[in-house]
């Protein structure tokens, strides 16, 4: 594509800004998309792997979804199958950890975090971040809580944005991010939102406070990532391999993802806001990764 990837043009062109206009152009783009993969087909598509990096921009800048390699094709009405974890830290639903089945709601998920990526010019997790900035949804959420919705505005725009869209895509956020999967919108919802056939609610309390909105709580059906209170053991396993790793003040935080099959999860708290999760490729007596949740998410 001509203008590479929304990522090359938000972190690593500062020479070419995109402007609000575009951005909101691009959010519509890659919603009305994501809706034909899970509706408009004549089977449903799972992307699995929505990401900034993966969305691509043509001449005029229109949203194009690119890298299909982890995507999963089932037949409408359909339980979709796999039981296997994949996709990009930063953009993974909570509950497929937990269940390990992707759907279009965890679809749903990643696109928030590409909303709020657009929006505020920063990855899902910074690293290099203060401790209450490392996952940028709980940021978004704090700072809207106390009416600070503008300062979570890319600063590169210099002020130069239409409040209305960029509410109501923060609002997107906040629905699309939900931690229960039946609650979080559908994509045919988002894109009427979107094009402004159907008001956003008012009230965001329900997404900002508790869990059934969002929050890191306990949710309801029991899908968020507090319902892992007592530690246990279950068995996932990864198709695409990664890894990275950062020291963070006295925490050496690792992560990614391994191509082997079977891999053991085993969640524990690390302290009040940390969780830590060892994956062990158990064929190797030795090969232990350790990787690290922020507030429920993966990073």
């Amino acid at each position: 594509m001509p203008n590479g990837s929304i990522e090359k043009l938000l972190f690593n062109k500062p020479e070419k800004i995109l402007n609000w206009q575009q951005r909101f152009h691009i959010i519509k783009g890659v919603a009305s998309g994501l809706l034909y993969l899970h509706k408009g087909y004549e089977q449903v598509v799972i992307n699995r792997d929505v990401k900034a990096s993966n969305v691509l921009l043509d001449s005029e800048l229109n949203g194009r979804l690119g890298d299909f390699g982890l995507a999963r094709l089932y037949d409408h009405g359909a339980n979709p199958g796999t039981t296997r974890l994949v996709g990009t830290f930063g953009y993974l639903a909570p509950e497929l950890p937990k269940t390990g089945k992707a759907s279009t709601k965890s679809d749903v998920f990643a696109f928030a975090a590409l909303l709020l990526e657009v929006v505020c010019g920063r990855r899902p997790v910074e690293p290099k971040a203060v401790p209450e900035e490392l996952v940028l949804v709980d940021w978004v959420r704090d700072m809207w809580k106390e009416g600070s919705v503008v300062g979570v505005v890319d600063p590169k725009l210099e002020g130069e944005f239409d409040d209305f869209e960029v509410v109501m895509v923060l609002k997107l956020g906040f629905m699309c991010s939900n931690d229960v999967p039946m609650v979080k919108p559908s994509m045919r919802q988002v894109v009427r939102y979107l094009e402004g056939e159907v008001p956003l609610p008012d009230d965001l309390r329900p997404l900002l406070e508790g869990n059934g909105g969002g929050g890191r709580g306990r949710g309801r059906g029991g899908e968020g990532f507090d319902s892992y209170e007592n530690s246990f053991l279950f068995p996932l396993s990864f198709e695409k391999g990664s890894y990275s790793s950062f020291r963070r003040g006295d925490v050496d935080a690792s992560f990614g993802s391994i191509s082997t099959s079977p891999i053991y999860f085993y969640f524990t708290y690390f302290s009040s806001r940390y969780r830590r999760c060892q994956i062990v490729k158990i064929e190797a007596k030795v090969h232990v990764v350790q990787a690290f949740l922020l507030a429920g998410k993966f990073f």
